[in-house]
């Protein structure tokens, strides 16, 4: 079984608000989702490389592998930017009205290195990785 591939790693990323949100709800749910590979995820996340190895880790376990995210709303910024509001589910639980940003990588829709950054805090009770203060 193979994982869905990024939407719109081509041309139509930034042409068009609506088309450019539709695009970034489908990403963004789609890094957040606990059944898309690392691999995958990698390539939705802005300086994903530099990441690599929290997403990795992360995807060994049965926490991340219940994750689920829902996109509320897409506020386009700029061509390049837009403010995401979510949702995330994990085992039952919920986090909502959450807000993040995607930006546009690569001819790709990505979630914000800095909105992972924000989750990762959150999560490792308010300490801030150190990959998080060395990346761009």
């Amino acid at each position: 079984m193979s994982s869905p591939t990024p939407a719109a790693a081509g041309s139509s990323g930034s042409s068009g608000s609506s088309g450019a949100a539709s695009v970034i709800k489908s990403n963004w749910q789609q890094f957040f989702n606990g059944k898309t590979s690392a691999a995958t995820r990698i390539s939705l996340l802005q300086n994903g490389q530099t990441y690599a190895s929290i997403i990795k880790a992360q995807s060994g376990t049965g926490l991340a592998a219940s994750a689920t995210a829902t996109v509320t709303g897409v506020v386009m910024e700029s061509a390049t930017t837009a403010t995401v509001s979510y949702n995330i589910g994990v085992s039952g639980a919920s986090l909502n009205n959450q807000t993040g940003e995607a930006v546009y990588e690569d001819g790709v829709w990505k979630v914000a290195d800095g909105s992972f950054c924000a989750l990762l805090k959150d999560e490792n009770g308010g300490t801030m990785p150190s990959v998080c203060s060395s990346a761009g």
